[in-house]
């Protein structure tokens, strides 16, 4: 049976995908693609996500997922007897609005301005500024974001597949000095103490042990 294979870029937002796939125990392929290199506008990667976008997730029936909050529900799901996907109707609606505004606000809105100013404006100029208003929207998002977690431990109370996707802004979040609320920061900590979080962080080339000391 042929395994899953997971289409990512280190540091990037598969870095969450790559989380889930290790905390679900699922033995998957990885394919580096090199984003600014262009790999991800070749033929042959378009052919497996027309948008060009990472991450994907190529299934054992060779159906492909190209979206990370869809990953993200399928693998809780699915795998591990959906020991990562709340049961409650309440708290599956819980965690996909987490999820989308982590992957719309804080990421779409925020940190793009960040990594990607040029996209914003064709003006070299104003590169500065429009990462200067990104910065802005990540801690304004950033801020609302925990507003929306449980008090105290994982986004719901309990793990789930929620966790991921929040730590990978939180991880942008203390690789560009944007203050993290105190609420995030001790789920980023949290998020750092797992096996799996470790294990992916060392093979993407990060020392987890100098992650989450900001204050």
């Amino acid at each position: 049976m042929a395994h899953m294979c997971l289409f990512m870029a280190p540091g990037s937002c598969s870095t969450a995908a790559n989380i889930i796939l290790e905390e679900v125990e699922e033995v998957f392929e990885v394919a580096v693609i090199n984003i600014p290199a262009g790999e991800n506008r070749r033929p042959e990667y378009l052919a497996i996500n027309p948008n060009g976008t990472i991450p994907s997730l190529r299934l054992k029936d060779g159906s492909v997922l190209t979206d990370l909050i869809s990953i993200a529900e399928w693998l809780g799901r699915n795998c591990r007897r959906g020991r990562y996907w709340p049961a409650d109707p309440v708290l599956q609606d819980r965690a996909r609005n987490i999820m989308r505004h982590v992957v719309g606000n804080v990421h779409g809105q925020g940190f793009s301005r960040i990594f990607v100013p040029e996209a914003y404006s064709y003006d070299p100029e104003e590169a500065a500024q429009t990462m200067s208003e990104g910065r802005r929207i990540a801690g304004k998002m950033l801020s609302e974001a925990a507003l929306m977690l449980d008090p105290e431990g994982y986004a719901l109370g309990a793990f789930s597949v929620a966790d991921p996707i929040l730590f990978y802004v939180e991880f942008w979040a203390d690789m560009t000095d944007v203050p993290l609320p105190p609420r995030l920061l001790d789920h980023y900590r949290l998020m750092l103490g797992r096996d799996a979080v470790y294990r992916v962080l060392r093979e993407e080339g990060y020392d987890p042990g100098k992650l989450g000391k900001a204050a």
